[in-house]
Order: C-alpha cells, then sequence, then structure tokens
C-alpha cells in the first residue's frame, strides 16, 4: 500500500538528543526564557506554535526522542481542524484523515438509530476526522520546524521545579547530566502521569472506574462504511458493549467492554484477542497494530493556574475516550491559553488575565467529566438500578423519539460555552446566533482571497475582531482590532452566515482572538465596543 512507507516514518522516527547552549551556563548565570512548555504531544505542540506565530520564544521540553507509538487518540472535532488551520496544519490532517459525521448505534443485532453530527452544509470542516495521533503529532513537529522562535529539545526531562515571585527555575535531566534554566512561565502538557503536577503539590480529584476496556487496532480491507458503530449487548460479545471506527490506511479501531476483574495481563496477548475479534468481522483476515487495555478516569486538578506554572491537556484533567472530549478538550486549552499568555508577556493585559484560564477551562472540564461519567454509567452500570435503566431506555428506543435520545454511548465532544467574567452580556434582543462565550459559527463568504468566516478570521490575524454586518454606513471602531465586513469586501451569497448570527443590518460580533464570542451588539457604538474590548482582556 502506498501510503505503508508514511506511517512506518511517523510512528518510529527518531529525532535524537542535541545538546544545547543553554547547559554550558555555569552557577547562577542561567538562562532565561519567556515560555517553557514541558510535553510535546498534541497540547503541547500546538501550544506552542500558537505563542510562536504570535510572537513568542518557546522552549518545547519532551522526555522522549520519538513521536509516540500506538494510534492513541484519534478523533479529533471540527472545531480541533478550525484551531489547526490557524497553525497551519489544518489540511494536512484533514487530507490523511477519515472524515465522518454519521453515528450509529445498535442493540444486539439490530439498529435502533443513526445521527448526523453535521447536518448541515457551508462549513469548511467536517464534523469530526479519525486519525492516528502519531500522525497529528508528526505534522506539528514538522510545523515547529518551520518556526525559528520554538525550541523542541528531545530527551530532556524536567526532575525538580522551583518556584519564584518573578518565574519559575527548572532543572532538566539529559544524556550529558543536568542543567537548571529559568522561566518566566511555565505550561505543563505533560500528560496524565504528569510529573510538574507532583512537582507543584498538586492532585487530581475524581473517579476511577472499574469496569475495563480493550483497544485493538486492525489492519484489514473491509467494505464498512465510513461511520462510528457503537453497539449495546452485541452477538459477538454478549452482555458487555463494543465500538468500530475506521482511520487511514486500513486500520480499523476496535473497543470492546470487558468484566472488570478481567487479567488485564492475560486480556492482552494477541492469541487471547484474536478470537474476540474474528467472532466480531467474522473472518480472520486482519493483522494486529496496536493492543492496549484501560480503565475510565475522569478527574481533574482543583486549580488549573499555580502561579506561574498551568497546566493543560491531560495533565489537568483526564475524561473517559468514548465522546473524543481528551484530545479536543485538551486543544481548547491550548488555544484559550496562548492569546492570554501572549497580552500577558506583552503587558497589554494584567496577569489576572490567567485566572480566567482556570475558570473558562476548569468549567470546560467539569462538563466534559459530567458526560464522559454519564456515558460511563449508562455503558457500564454500576448497580442493579442502572442496569435495569439502561434495560428500559433500550426497549423504548426501538419505538420512541425520547428513548433514542436517552441512550449514552458516548456523546461527542463539542465546543464549551463559557460563563466568564470577560463576556459582555447582552443588551439587545437575539432570537438566535452564538451568545457571549460560544465559539464563532463559520459560514460560507466571498471576496478577499476567503471562502469562509474562519478563514476570514485567519486573514485578520486572530487576534481581537469585529465581524460586522454593514449597513451602510462606516463604524467607529477602536483602533488595532481586526475587521471582518460582510457587505462591504465579503459576500454573504448563500445568506448562511446571516442566518447563523441572527444578524441584522449594522450588527456586530466582537471575537476573542481564540475565535469566542465576546460581545454582541444589534447598534454598535465605540464607546459599547471599547467597554467590551477592556472587559475581554481583563484591563
Amino acid at each position: 500500500m502506498p501510503e505503508q512507507p508514511e506511517r512506518i516514518a511517523h510512528s518510529q522516527t527518531r529525532f535524537g538528543y542535541h545538546r544545547h547552549a543553554d547547559q554550558d551556563r555555569a552557577g547562577t548565570d542561567l538562562a532565561e526564557h519567556p515560555v517553557v512548555v514541558v510535553g510535546a504531544g498534541p497540547v503541547g505542540l500546538s501550544l506552542a506554535i500558537d505563542l510562536a506565530q504570535r510572537g513568542q520564544s518557546v522552549v518545547l521540553l519532551d522526555d522522549a526522542d520519538r513521536i509516540g507509538e500506538g494510534s492513541r487518540a484519534i478523533c479529533f472535532s471540527k472545531r480541533s481542524l478550525e484551531y489547526w488551520d490557524r497553525l497551519g496544519v489544518g489540511d494536512r490532517m484533514v487530507e490523511k484523515g477519515v472524515v465522518w459525521s454519521v453515528g450509529k448505534i445498535f442493540h444486539g443485532p439490530s439498529q435502533l438509530y443513526q445521527f448526523n453530527l453535521l447536518p448541515e452544509e457551508g462549513h469548511k470542516r467536517p464534523a469530526f476526522i479519525n486519525l492516528q495521533q502519531f500522525y497529528a503529532e508528526a505534522y506539528l513537529v514538522d510545523r515547529v520546524r518551520q518556526l525559528p522562535a520554538i525550541d523542541l529539545r528531545w530527551r530532556n526531562r524536567v526532575i525538580a521545579l522551583e518556584r519564584r515571585n518573578d518565574g519559575i527555575v527548572l532543572t532538566i535531566e539529559t544524556p550529558d547530566g543536568p542543567y537548571r534554566m529559568r522561566a518566566s512561565y511555565v505550561i505543563a502538557c505533560d500528560g496524565a502521569r504528569s510529573s510538574l503536577r507532583q512537582m507543584v503539590g498538586a492532585e487530581f480529584t475524581g473517579k476511577i472506574f472499574e469496569d475495563q476496556f480493550l483497544i485493538a487496532d486492525v489492519r484489514m480491507t473491509a467494505d464498512f462504511p465510513t461511520e462510528r458503530w457503537f453497539w449495546f449487548d452485541p452477538p459477538f460479545h454478549a452482555g458487555r458493549s463494543a465500538l468500530l471506527h475506521k482511520q487511514p490506511d486500513d486500520i480499523w479501531r476496535i473497543d470492546l467492554q470487558l468484566h472488570p476483574d478481567a487479567d488485564p495481563v492475560a486480556e492482552k496477548r494477541p492469541e487471547n484477542v484474536r478470537p474476540r475479534i474474528e467472532r466480531m468481522l467474522g473472518h480472520q483476515q486482519f493483522e494486529f497494530e496496536w493492543i492496549s487495555l484501560y480503565k475510565f478516569q475522569c478527574r481533574r486538578m482543583e486549580k488549573f493556574v499555580h502561579g506561574r506554572v498551568v497546566f493543560a491537556g491531560d495533565a489537568a484533567h483526564q475524561v473517559s475516550p468514548f465522546g473524543a472530549r481528551g484530545a479536543n478538550s485538551g486543544l481548547e486549552d491550548a488555544e484559550n491559553l496562548a492569546w492570554k499568555l501572549d497580552r500577558i508577556l506583552r503587558k497589554q493585559s494584567p496577569e489576572q488575565l490567567l485566572d480566567s484560564y482556570h475558570l473558562e477551562r476548569s468549567a470546560a472540564a467539569d462538563e466534559n467529566i459530567r458526560e464522559s461519567t454519564r456515558s460511563t454509567d449508562f455503558m457500564a452500570p454500576s448497580s442493579r438500578q442502572e442496569a435495569r435503566l439502561r434495560t428500559a431506555v433500550l426497549s423504548l428506543a426501538r419505538e420512541t423519539e425520547f428513548g433514542k435520545r436517552m441512550i449514552n454511548g458516548g456523546r461527542l465532544s463539542v465546543p464549551s460555552v463559557y460563563q466568564s467574567p470577560l463576556s459582555t452580556s447582552d443588551c439587545d434582543l437575539w432570537n438566535a446566533g452564538p451568545q457571549p462565550g460560544a465559539s464563532m459559527p463559520d459560514a460560507p463568504v466571498s471576496g478577499d482571497g476567503v471562502a469562509f468566516l474562519t478563514e476570514a478570521f485567519i486573514k485578520v490575524g486572530t487576534r481581537f475582531t469585529l465581524l460586522e454586518f454593514c449597513n451602510g454606513a462606516v463604524l467607529d471602531a477602536p483602533e488595532g482590532i481586526g475587521r471582518i465586513r460582510i457587505g462591504d469586501g465579503l459576500s454573504d451569497m448563500a445568506g448562511l452566515a446571516t442566518a447563523r448570527y441572527d444578524a441584522t443590518p449594522g450588527a456586530a460580533y466582537l471575537l476573542r482572538p481564540d475565535g469566542y464570542i465576546a460581545a454582541r451588539f444589534r447598534h454598535p457604538t465605540r464607546s459599547a465596543i471599547e467597554a467590551a474590548l477592556s472587559r475581554a482582556a481583563a484591563n
């Protein structure tokens, strides 16, 4: 198969260790850096790229020297793809990924219903793609290599952290021995087993579920559609649940629920996994690419910000993999944090702006944990009462719409809506459209070399931006903000932008640098925009 070499190269490439001049500094003469990001997974890489594109110098440390093995996260949302578009890697992700929007739910051998996560036209990006995490990481590393502002150091492991009033001193272990350096801010993206979390004395709180799930990535040629299939009590795996998803390179992700008391060592042996997969597929024509076992964990840190040490991604919160809320919520952490840290480093906003990162993203983590916990309780009932409820719901779903809506096979990731002090409450009547704290919807437009609103946002520089639905008058807007003017340079030929924003002539939306709504106005004035801008920047 022609794509096989790329797959092998990305999952096996070793980048190697290179000594840095910082290691030759002696005594108290330590190198100083504005931002050090720890962990070169999708979240850390994306955050470093975002900061670098905003003009910040970043040191990115990782204790390994290669892209992670195994598929791990595979399901990336429309919102994540739009973020990656801003980072210059979206096209590559979508071109390689498997695009999908339809899911089907089965009970036993019968289909209960199907859903479409993006039923409407007029969006640049699909609802989801499936893409092995090692591809995502490889494309992000390639982008990092294009940005001289990022210093990516492999086999650099943080072993100690000293917090000071004006920053952080890190001790870093390398093949040449340890060295120390200063950082104004340290961003911990070092995963669920975060050593930095331990160094600041923080813990996870939440719930660990006892049910075990087997993940098998298998290579096979199959004519199954590119849809998400989820089974309750399938005939090939009685009394449990199962999931089937397609990935690139003829790889298929299979998740099988196991008994809580199953022996994890025995269950991972290929000779024990193979009969399970054969029963599911009805044939033997497949090869194993990756086998793993996991338990659900729904936990988070109490605080995401510890002085000048900030936590993001799995280092800050964990959810079950059903619903694709792990990597996608981590990427939302990155886009939320990058613009705020950039403004603080430029002294355009006070350090208190970081408080909003914790407030917004911890609330998002709570929402994801709630949804993930509900999914887990439905898929793996822990009591007779929960089991009876699930049986009743599955029975109702065969004949009623409300029964179908109650089924929870892992409700999929959607962008958070922030209840934030950075948002300005509506003063006008709106019947629809994104409220303050919501992410900007995409829509087709034409003109000025762009075809979608998300492209227009990138073109103006992903800064505070006024999205205007022009009425012929020229709005007196504050200096220094971006302008997207529909009706003056951009055309809304299909009318979808106007409809999705519930826009009337003269209306305007103030967009934050992460593409979230800071405020909206039916009749904007300079003073109202300036007040909303000041609030959104915590000034």
